[in-house]
């Protein structure tokens, strides 16, 4: 199965490659940024630790779907049990 990448996967993954050869680059002094310059990874930063709690967010949604459909699942399972049995008992 293959899941498509969106928009906001592909931003954030774009900020976290200009963080890496930011520092890289900077690293080697090949970069002199002005103060204000200084911070914008930070901001990256701070944008993929956004990402990652809503793709958290969603993951925790998405299991809570599941456990919802195993509860129900198992119910239904226990439903059928219970008619067979009876239907055993009232065949005897």
């Amino acid at each position: 199965m293959t899941k498509r990448m969106n928009i906001w996967d592909l931003l954030a993954w774009i900020a976290l490659a200009s963080i890496v050869i930011w520092l890289i680059l900077k690293t080697l002094g090949i970069i002199n940024t002005p103060l204000i310059l200084e911070y914008a990874p930070i901001y990256a930063a701070v944008y993929i630790a956004g990402w990652h709690i809503h793709k958290l967010d969603s993951v925790a949604r998405d299991t809570e779907k599941l456990n919802n459909f195993k509860n129900e699942t198992v119910h239904q399972i226990n439903e059928i049990k219970t008619n067979c049995r009876l239907n055993h008992f009232k065949n005897i």
